[in-house]
């Protein structure tokens, strides 16, 4: 009978391999690379040490009666190390005759030239570039493997990064971050964060450095590339949803054809500044206040209410700057009906109705005179090169003092030069990205909120800010979700079956006469949503709540729904014994969950 043969995989069929960073086989990179360097040198040592022992094996000595003797192997190996280090016993097993003392001299000297080399290799290759790169690599490496709590791979560690990880670290989630950038990683050691992060200096366009950073580990829950390279954000996702796939991925990017390939693989979440731009000025057009609680929001706890300073008006643009960011506003501003002049160098033969291009360098006078300022309610100084822009918003304000002068920044040094010109609409790519990145990550429902708020209307907006300001004063209050389930709100039970509502929920614990300072912004159930519910608007088990409140609101509401005797009083008016014996002596037993045969425990009782 023929053996079994092993059949070849079918041509087309993909084989995924989910393994990407095996360790090297037999030992450490290391030690290897620490072994191979000093080869030459140890080997240099050995020769001198065995001609030196096998020397003194050979030249006769005398004993203390004046007979010849020679040493031993063992003996003539035992002296010459300690002679070697530099120790010096002394001369054994007798003292040495003339023709021994000059081996011995002509030993010392090669020793110490044997261990010259040898100490010069070893200090060469611990300042080698390779050598440090390859420590590095073994030390994160078992960094890595020694986590065990949830955390995120951040690849690029720009800007952007540095926002988003500070943000992150406020809410005690853990990192491991991969930049191509010695000076980036640096800044790890350098910045205030609450726990190490872990950091590697490595391209990661290669799947195994994302293997090695931990994307294969079980308690990686998410991927954020942030690199300023659309390319390298691509390889980053489609690695991940190879290897990983089902595993969350937040790209950026400001290329709509990278978008278009990132979403061929796998559902991440794409993050383009440039169109975020346009979204939000279309909003600040025609709704301010969504627009105003839009932007609060995604500032973080303990942001300052920001201002609402002169909406844009609508009429003709002026857009300087035709790259992808103004490809993309201009498409912004003519999809909401507005006429929209561009300024740029390059020909563009794709005019059309509403849509003006002049040709030219817009820092000359008389290309800007061609724009018709004057004539214009919104100015954009869109290009790549800070200083232009800056020029640009001065000419355009000195020809229309009336002018809503927008602008981007490339970078973060110039933001001083920035504010001092009181930009109205400044587009700074980074932090963007890093607060839409920051709202997707912290609270995800508080995402979902912010994409359906403006469907509501502006008077709706400006409603609910009064409220927030009324009940959480001028600063942010805290953002958080409360789940009403058996699990997280077992003492909420008895009343949520017999439905209670949003009203009585909000009670404070300690007078539940008196409201607690929380708004709730919006109500999920089984994937429906409800923004903005009203107090009468009843709950049910499994409902999701988002709300914004002091961080003493969210205390006594977890109290609530976790505490029996808290619930008993805040959500029907009676009050209960805390300990169990006098709830026995009083007759005063905390309401039952129907069906069950006993009460919803807390930790209150025994």
């Amino acid at each position: 009978m023929r053996p079994p043969t092993k059949r070849p995989a079918p041509r087309g069929r993909f084989q995924r391999h989910t393994a990407i960073a095996r360790p090297a086989e037999g030992g450490s990179p290391t030690v290897f690379l620490v072994l191979r360097r000093m080869r030459a040198p140890l080997i240099v040592l050995i020769l001198i040490f065995a001609i030196s022992v096998f020397g003194l094996t050979l030249i006769p000595g005398q004993d203390a009666d004046g007979n010849p003797v020679r040493m031993g192997f063992f003996d003539a190996f035992y002296f010459m190390s300690y002679t070697a280090t530099t120790i010096g016993y002394g001369e054994i097993p007798h003292p040495f005759t003339g023709a021994q003392r000059l081996w011995v001299t002509l030993t010392i000297y090669l020793t110490v030239i044997g261990w010259a080399y040898a100490i010069g290799s070893l200090l060469a290759t611990l300042r080698d570039r390779a050598f440090r790169e390859a420590l590095a690599l073994r030390r994160f490496s078992g960094t890595i493997k020694r986590m065990r709590e949830p955390f995120l791979l951040v690849v690029g560690y720009g800007q952007t990064g540095q926002l988003l990880g500070h943000a992150l670290d406020a809410l005690g989630r853990r990192m491991v971050v991969v930049d191509r950038s010695p000076e980036h990683i640096d800044t790890l050691d350098i910045d205030p964060y609450y726990s190490d992060i872990p950091g590697l200096v490595a391209d990661a366009r290669n799947p195994h450095t994302l293997g090695v950073a931990g994307l294969e580990h079980p308690l990686c829950e998410g991927v954020v590339a942030l690199t300023d390279n659309d390319e390298v954000n691509l390889v980053v996702a489609m690695t991940a949803a190879l290897v990983r796939p089902g595993l969350p991925v937040i790209a950026r990017t400001v290329s709509p054809a990278i978008e278009h390939r990132m979403r061929a693989f796998g559902s991440p979440t794409v993050v383009n500044p440039f169109d975020r731009y346009g979204d939000h000025l279309r909003l600040a057009l025609h709704e301010p206040s969504a627009y105003l609680m839009l932007s609060w929001l995604v500032r973080g706890e303990g942001a300052e209410m920001p201002e609402l300073g002169r909406p844009p008006a609508t009429g003709r643009w002026v857009v300087c700057g035709y790259g992808r960011f103004g490809h993309k506003l201009t498409d912004d501003l003519r999809a909401d009906g507005l006429e929209v002049t561009v300024i740029d160098p390059h020909p563009h033969p794709d005019a059309k109705p509403g849509f003006t291009i002049i040709e030219g360098d817009a820092s000359e006078p008389s290309v800007l005179a061609e724009a018709d300022l004057p004539g214009a309610v919104g100015f954009v100084a869109g290009t790549d090169n800070d200083a232009t822009n800056l020029s640009l918003v001065a000419a355009a304000r000195k020809a229309n003092p009336s002018l809503f002068i927008g602008a981007r920044q490339n970078r973060p040094a110039n933001a001083p030069l920035f504010a001092a010109m009181e930009i109205d609409w400044l587009l700074v790519p980074s932090e963007m990205a890093a607060r839409e990145i920051y709202a997707r990550l912290s609270t995800p429902m508080l995402w979902r909120f912010l994409q359906e708020m403006p469907g509501l209307g502006d008077d709706w907006a400006a409603d609910t800010l009064e409220r927030m300001r009324a009940y959480c004063g001028a600063k942010l209050g805290a953002l958080w979700k409360m789940t009403l389930s058996a699990k997280d709100a077992p003492a909420a039970q008895p009343w949520l079956i017999s439905g209670v509502v949003v009203g009585d929920l909000l009670r404070s614990p300690r007078d539940r006469d008196q409201r607690l300072d929380a708004v709730p912004l919006m109500l999920m159930r089984d994937g429906e949503t409800v923004l903005g519910p009203g107090d009468d608007v009843r709950l049910q088990v499994g409902d999701e709540l988002l709300i914004v409140g002091r961080p003493y609101s969210r205390r006594a509401l977890i109290d609530t729904v976790t505490n029996r005797v808290v619930a008993e009083y805040v959500l029907s008016g009676r009050e209960v014994p805390a300990g169990w014996i006098w709830q026995r002596v009083t007759g005063k037993i905390p309401t039952e969950v129907e069906g069950t045969d006993s009460p919803v425990r807390s930790s209150d009782d025994p």
